[in-house]
């Protein structure tokens, strides 16, 4: 990502890049990638209020993961308007060079992701142009994984982290070419292609909603009308995983955020996010993320 073609040192991904969005006066980021140097992905993280507004079309795909939730978003997609209420960890996904209108209902923490189309088509590989879907409230838990670890590379400002950046863009541009292109079927019904993409969003609902609750598979396949191996089944078939680490990596996902954003004794928030105890979480994020509760903290 650093060099041109012609070996000459490419301009940095900028505000200018992006859809507007973050130029809205309600929005104030709390950091993002200037100055770090990034050419080919421009990232903020901020809490936006809401609002309802049209945006001219960006050179730039926009990529929003949602830290916060669940807040009710509507956007036109195909000339109708069409809401999804969005869990955290929700994303919302806009190809470059379409104007954008979108309302959001409500006050939410975010991450904006803005990615030139030069490392897509790089990514994508396979002759031909590939385009994105127009998403609103999809889930994929790599997706949201890179992002997140490309705003704690901005966090702690990390000028000298770029090989570890190049590989975070061109893993976050290979899975948005291979799974969120434009004509892919986005409902799934049959038990070996997984669930639809509604039946998906109500389980994380659930789970969002009852993260501290002992949840039984049963509960989750009611929800989605489905029995509960049905449901096993064709739940690790759209996610990779089963109920219990889907559940458990959004447990582990809470506890980061709360971690980084509150004081809460690390005890209260191991309850607060469905561990067991702190030795419980502990055990999570050593294994997981190779840090402790504490430790973790102190480095935000």
């Amino acid at each position: 990502m650093g060099l041109s073609t012609s070996g000459e040192t490419m301009p940095e991904l900028g505000l200018l890049d992006t859809t507007g969005i973050l130029r809205r006066p309600g929005v104030r980021p709390e950091r993002t990638s200037s100055g770090l140097g990034w050419e080919h992905v421009y990232v903020s993280t901020q809490r936006e209020q809401p609002y309802h507004a049209t945006f001219e079309a960006a050179p730039t795909h926009l990529l929003i993961l949602h830290l916060g939730g669940p807040v009710t978003v509507r956007r036109r997609i195909s000339r109708s308007m069409r809401a999804q209420r969005i869990p955290a960890g929700g994303i919302f996904l806009h190809p470059a060079g379409r104007a954008l209108d979108v309302e959001l209902q409500g006050g939410l923490d975010t991450v904006h992701l803005y990615l030139s189309d030069s490392v897509l088509q790089k990514a994508h590989g396979q002759g031909g142009t590939v385009e994105l879907a127009e998403e609103l409230g999809s889930s994929d838990p790599l997706i949201e994984q890179l992002v997140l670890a490309l705003d704690g590379v901005v966090r702690l400002r990390e000028p000298s982290a770029r090989t570890y950046v190049d590989h975070l863009v061109g893993t976050l541009a290979a899975q948005l070419a291979r799974a969120h292109t434009a004509g892919r079927p986005v409902d799934r019904d049959s038990a070996s292609s997984g669930l639809t993409s509604q039946q998906l969003m109500s389980a994380r609902e659930l789970m969002e909603t009852r993260i501290s609750e002992p949840l039984p598979v049963a509960e989750l396949a009611s929800a989605t009308g489905l029995s509960a191996s049905q449901f096993s089944r064709q739940f690790r078939a759209s996610t990779g995983k089963s109920p219990h680490q889907f559940l458990l990596q959004l447990r582990l996902d809470h506890a980061r955020r709360l971690l980084r954003t509150t004081t809460m004794p690390i005890a209260d928030l191991a309850a607060h996010c469905g561990f067991s105890h702190q030795e419980h979480l502990t055990r999570v994020m050593r294994a997981k993320l190779g840090t402790t509760p504490a430790a973790f903290r102190r480095a935000c």
